[in-house]
């Protein structure tokens, strides 16, 4: 049963060691939170210059990281030896499931007072490998992967409340659509708020345009509204901002927002149970928006949301160069997309 990043600081706090830890996958900011814990609590600070190790995997081979593991800890119960950027272990940071050899040896009787953390980012060890299934045997494996678009939302409300804030729908998907899935962005910029808003502030549109810079009305889950209603006035005036601030508004962001948007729009069409709930769990999404996509499936037929997805591919193209001598903006692509999505 794989372990939450709660269960596991739960467990750290009651002081429950293993001998060996494995922090992994393609979601970083879970893997810096949990290694900073173990940097920051595991080890008394009067002690840490003697009983903690930090190491960086481009510096180190793994016969120096057991050698430092085998060591006993001085005026401290438990040393710990924290390599972050594991995944670059080895010659010239050529990682290779060789370079790990030593640390199997060390894990069949392993240093009974050593905290041995890896801190493996951006991927992850093949499980079917010997190391691997070496660390899950002696220790623990916690691996996390990059949450899907449709869930952020919901992580955003869950951060705010434990920070003692909550979050409207809509501001949690606003912030979601401008920043994707990147949490440890869209951390950093909750983070502003927190600091000068007051514990139990209902962080709202207005919020998050003040402090963070993302505007409430030109955004774009705005625009999918519009195209969704076709309100082609204010699919312009959103489209024209873009295009003024384009730096605020890049293309390659808002295309594949779009694209989504018309993938769900078509997988509404072709759900038997439209009913709120429903719908919502078909396409995974909250009930409160599925009132969009309704609508917009009554404005557009299903061969007409497969040529738009069509305008959208080209558009992308154009905005990589490919038929496209340079003299036309992105600002301007995105106009005749739109134009092309609403006619």
């Amino acid at each position: 049963m794989a372990v939450t990043e709660k269960q596991l600081i739960a467990d750290l706090k009651a002081g429950k060691f293993l001998p060996v830890y494995l922090l992994t996958g393609e979601e970083n900011y879970y893997i810096d939170e949990i290694s900073d814990y173990f940097e920051n609590n595991i080890i008394e600070p009067d002690f840490r210059d003697y009983a903690q190790t930090v190491l960086y995997g481009r510096d180190v081979d793994m016969a120096s990281v057991v050698s430092l593991a085998k060591g006993f800890p001085m005026m401290s119960p438990n040393q710990l030896i924290l390599v972050k950027e594991a995944q670059d272990i080895g010659i010239n940071g050529r990682n290779k499931e060789s370079e790990w050899e030593p640390l199997l040896k060390y894990l069949e009787n392993p240093q009974p007072t050593t905290i041995l953390v890896f801190c493996y980012r951006h991927k992850k060890l093949p499980k079917n490998g010997k190391v691997y299934k070496a660390i899950s045997k002696h220790g623990l494996v916690y691996e996390k992967n990059k949450l899907y678009d449709d869930q952020v939302p919901g992580w955003i409300a869950n951060v705010v409340k434990d920070n003692g804030y909550s979050i409207t729908e809509k501001a949690a998907v606003l912030l979601a659509n401008s920043l994707g899935n990147d949490l440890g962005k869209i951390y950093n910029e909750l983070s502003k708020i927190f600091v000068i808003t007051g514990k139990g502030t209902i962080i709202n549109e207005e919020i998050i345009e003040q402090n963070i810079g993302i505007s409430k009305d030109y955004n774009v889950f705005e625009l999918q509204k519009a195209i969704g209603r076709r309100d082609i006035v204010q699919c312009n005036k959103i489209v024209n901002h873009f295009a003024a601030n384009p730096k605020d508004n890049p293309i390659q962001m808002i295309l594949p927002l779009l694209y989504g948007f018309f993938l769900k729009v078509m997988l509404y069409h072709q759900t038997e149970d439209k009913s709120p709930a429903a719908a919502a769990a078909a396409l995974k999404t909250s009930p409160y928006f599925v009132r969009d996509y309704q609508v917009a499936a009554g404005n557009y037929t299903l061969g007409k949301l497969a040529s738009c997805i069509g305008y959208l591919y080209d558009a992308d193209l154009r905005s990589k160069g490919v038929r496209n001598t340079g003299t036309i903006t992105d600002g301007e692509i995105l106009k005749e997309l739109i134009f092309k999505i609403t006619h």
